[in-house]
């Protein structure tokens, strides 16, 4: 017997709880801490990060934990990235 069709939110929440689950077990919980905090501040910074950190993990690339110095790390290399805009004013 087919399962019926699940709703987009039923949808959305397994794949948010499959992101939860390979983030918990691909960063220490210093790491995890951190990039909560980054969440609150540039949630476009940490969702950057976590789908980064997920593709590395399913992929098979994904050699160690990560732990808070190594996100560190990713996270300046990924602000480095973008252009920091300033306005003078005259």
């Amino acid at each position: 017997m087919a399962q019926p069709p699940q709703s987009p939110t039923e949808d959305q929440g397994q794949k948010k709880a499959a992101r939860d689950s390979v983030l918990r077990m691909a960063l220490t919980s210093e790491a995890r801490q951190r990039l909560t905090n980054v969440k609150m501040v540039k949630p476009d910074l940490a969702s950057s990060i976590e789908e980064y950190v997920v593709q590395l993990a399913s992929s098979g690339k994904l050699k160690r934990v990560i732990d808070d110095e190594q996100l560190k790390e990713l996270l300046i290399s990924l602000q480095g990235r973008k252009r920091e805009i300033k306005i003078r004013r005259i």
